[in-house]
């Protein structure tokens, strides 16, 4: 019997003695190996790699820039739907163990001795902190041995809210996401306490495995890894079954492209100010965390954005549908395979809310395309009227639509889908306030994901006749007034006065109306009398005179070109320029960088900008700037503007721009407090089409921003500035008096102070002045002068003026009288 206990004890000895043998060992492991854990520093003063981040004037997100996005977000912040989300998924005892769950430690165990070495299964949410702050991803029996110590021993330092803030802040979840913030906004556009409980239970289901539950990549497999989160959620009770039944069903919005955004596209801006930033910090730029504050107001933003997304659409339709854009390979893809069509799709970004789609089916009445995400659409009547014309058989083979082709759809689930296709052509808008500089919005193409470059700072264009204020404002300092009459006809200008070859202008609509004001051929943007113009005054002076408003001479030759635009200007230049007119003579730099911070809110760099008023910035006399805001608002009133009108507004200046064969469509315009310009057309320039001016193609974008840029701002007016007469202009057209103004000292006195003239008329190139009226019967003018309805010019062959009374003089309130 004694024999027997022995054989059934000495088993159980060898196993006490062995446990033992074990026990001792690892204490002899605990006591060699934590001496030499690292020190927890970098949990206790956590300082994460931030970002940079760029942002509006009022707060808005633009964009970030740097190897690891991340949004540092303290527990108190996070809600309790993501919190139960996490635990769920990863870890359900965690706020009742101490670190290790000896039921997962075991189950490890086993796969290791199982595996070659491979230790298999879950880690607690503490070993996982652990993992991603001090050690590699290899699964050995020495990692998880390390991984156990340094689990207790954060256990021991930190509290559980603790622990679960560096988890949520650090842990790797896909997109270039690090921590549960930024996966946030890479993957739904949100801010965490904006998450539903399916999207908070989307976001749990990734630290598993981020590749294999991207929504993104692999919709189907994410959407399974949610569910399993659901559920366990609903196990644990953290939701109820009818919680967990309406997360399951709610159908999930997941952004494809991975641009952080706030819900507007800005990142023309963004990458203004990362550059800016890199300047000054080179390679560090990308992980102090610096707050870059830019001088960008969302709502405008928002609206100049849809302006020119609405304005270039509006142009690509009156265009027409040009067909597919390209055929892709469906022999061994059926229609249900979304994996396969999505794989197809992978390299075709979608931009500016026109989704790549590709056509399933078609027929003269409807089309059935398959876009990413496995969605499928149905199309007919007017959602496919813009492409009709490629549904018919008689459409050319390379373009038609058939099954295969590559097509681009716009809409939403709501509004219902429709074709549409991405344009070609390419616009631009940016806007500043004129008293300083700031810009408020800018879109520096049609989307940034198609082109990167800025077309508001590095696209340099022929200005057209947006360029005409300039000549005018010129001719002004030299003594011409809005009431000079010059003669709109044909005119032949040599080789020698273009620098080229013998050149033969013409009006935009090829016809001439005889003598004009200098305000009607503004307002009706007369080339022949620009020409005129310039020719009086010099293309020399001119080229000069322009490099007040920021221009720069060498992009202008001194030729009568000059006159209808023919140099290089780029839109930040014209916002500039026209600035100038409306905040009075100051010229302003645009600037669209406010501060820079540090992560922790110290200013390290903050741009003071010079405002209109200091005399030191002015360029122009007040009242030339006077002067050309008064005959722009002609231009809006009664000109190549009216479109402007729909504004309903008494204050809005401004140009239209076309240049030759219709390569550039211009608007350039203003209210006292903001300047706005617009442009369109093709980046390998090529006519936008007869027809597409500025006043069709670009003013509209500028009228749909300012209808909100200006929404809630009163109308302004410029006050008149001393030294301004008022005179008598003549008749309009309906017989009824007009009067115009003129510079004080460009008033002559009378004829009879004027000693006689014994060369005759004045010689070419000179400017006879005004002559008021005597008491006496005003005398004859010499051979070959006609006496004007306004300050006259010399009669030349191209110039004459319109025999009308001679005006008299009347004082406005701004005149003072000479000393």
């Amino acid at each position: 019997m004694h024999s027997a206990l022995r054989w059934i004890l000495y088993p159980f000895a060898a196993l006490a003695g062995m446990l033992l043998i074990g026990v001792a060992l690892a204490l002899i492991v605990v006591l060699l190996a934590y001496p030499q854990l690292p020190s927890l520093d970098i949990l206790t003063d956590y300082r994460p790699k931030v970002p940079l981040r760029v942002y509006s004037a009022d707060g808005h997100l633009l964009g970030e820039f740097g190897e690891e996005r991340r949004s540092v977000v303290p527990i108190a912040k996070v809600p309790d739907s993501l919190k139960h989300a996490i635990i769920s998924a990863e870890d359900e005892r965690f706020y009742r163990h101490y670190g290790i769950d000896y039921v997962g430690v075991a189950r490890a165990a086993l796969s290791n001795l199982t595996s070659s070495g491979r230790s298999q299964g879950a880690s607690t949410i503490t070993m996982q902190v652990a993992r991603n702050f001090f050690l590699s991803s290899e699964r050995t029996l020495r990692r998880k041995v390390y991984e156990a110590l340094l689990a207790f021993k954060i256990e021991n330092s930190l509290t559980k809210d603790q622990i679960l803030e560096l988890y949520i802040n650090q842990i790797y979840l896909g997109q270039r996401a690090y921590g549960f913030a930024a996966a946030s906004r890479a993957y739904f556009g949100k801010n965490l306490a904006d998450l539903s409980v399916a999207e908070a239970a989307m976001l749990a289901g990734l630290p598993k495995a981020p590749s294999a539950f991207n929504p993104v990549v692999n919709p189907k497999r994410a959407a399974l890894r949610q569910a399993y989160v659901l559920r366990r959620m609903a196990e644990l009770g953290y939701i109820d079954e009818n919680t967990r039944t309406q997360a399951v069903a709610e159908v999930l919005t997941v952004r494809r492209d991975s641009t952080p955004s706030s819900g507007h596209q800005a990142d023309f801006v963004a990458e203004m100010a990362r550059r800016i930033a890199y300047e000054r910090f080179k390679e560090n730029t990308y992980q102090l965390g610096l707050r870059v504050v830019t001088t960008i107001r969302k709502a405008d933003q928002d609206a100049a954005i849809d302006a020119v997304r609405k304005g270039v659409l509006d142009y690509d339709r009156r265009h027409g549908y040009r067909g597919a854009e390209a055929y892709l390979d469906l022999k061994d893809v059926t229609s249900e395979d979304d994996e396969a069509l999505d794989d197809l799709l992978q390299d075709v970004p979608d931009a500016a809310g026109l989704h790549a789609a590709i056509v399933l089916a078609a027929s003269p009445t409807s089309l059935k395309v398959y876009k990413r995400g496995g969605e499928v659409l149905t199309l007919n009547g007017d959602a496919i009227k813009f492409a009709r014309s490629m549904l018919d058989d008689k459409a050319p083979a390379a373009k038609r639509l058939r099954r295969g082709a590559l097509v681009r759809v716009t809409g939403d689930s709501k509004q219902g889908w429709s074709i549409a296709q991405m344009p070609e052509v390419e616009a631009a808008l940016v806007a500043i306030d004129s008293a300083d500089g700031a810009v408020r919005a800018l879109v520096g193409g049609f989307d940034f994901s198609r082109s990167k470059f800025n077309h508001v700072t590095q696209g340099w264009r022929q200005p057209g006749s947006s360029f005409k204020p300039f000549i005018y404002s010129a001719a002004f300092e030299k003594g011409y007034s809005p009431a000079n009459v010059v003669e709109d006809s044909p005119l032949v200008v040599s080789a020698s006065e273009t620098g080229s070859q013998s050149w033969q202008p013409k009006n935009y609509d090829s016809k001439y109306d005889g003598p004009m004001s200098l305000r009607t051929a503004l307002a009706k943007s007369k080339n022949l009398v620009s020409i005129r113009l310039l020719r009086s005054i010099g293309p020399r002076y001119a080229q000069d005179y322009i490099s007040r408003f920021g221009f720069d001479p060498a992009r202008h030759p001194p030729y009568l070109t000059m006159a209808l635009g023919a140099g290089s200007v780029t839109p930040w230049q014209m916002a500039s320029a026209y600035a100038v007119f409306a905040n009075g003579g100051y010229r302003v730099e645009p600037y669209v960088v406010s501060e820079i911070t540090d992560s922790a809110g110290k200013v390290l760099a903050r741009f003071t900008p010079r405002k209109a008023g200091d005399e030191s910035l002015r360029v122009i006399d007040a009242r030339n700037a006077y002067l050309m805001d008064s005959l722009m608002q002609d231009v809006v009133r009664r000109g190549t503007a009216t479109r402007a009108l729909a504004l309903k507004r008494g204050d809005l200046a401004g140009k239209t721009g076309t240049t030759n064969d219709y390569l550039d469509a211009w608007f350039c315009g203003y209210q006292p407090s903001r300047v706005a310009v617009a442009w369109i057309g093709f980046d390998t320039p090529r006519s936008l089409g007869r027809g597409e001016t500025g006043g069709s193609a670009a003013l509209p974008m500028w009228v749909d921003y300012m209808r909100q840029a200006l929404k809630d701002v009163p109308e302004q007016r410029q006050a008149m500035p001393d030294g301004l007469i008022s005179i008598d202009a003549g008749v309009d057209a309906k017989g009824n008096p007009r009067t115009d103004l003129m510079y004080e000292e460009h008033l002559p006195p009378p004829p009879e102070s004027f000693p006689a003239d014994p060369e005759g008329p004045a010689s070419e190139g000179e400017i006879q002045p005004y002559v008021p009226p005597a008491p006496a019967p005003a005398p004859q003018p010499p051979t070959g002068h006609i006496v004007p309805g306004s300050v006259s010019l010399p009669v030349r062959p191209e110039i004459s003026q319109s025999a009308e009374p001679a005006p008299q003089p009347v004082r406005s309130p701004g005149f003072r009288s000479p000393a």
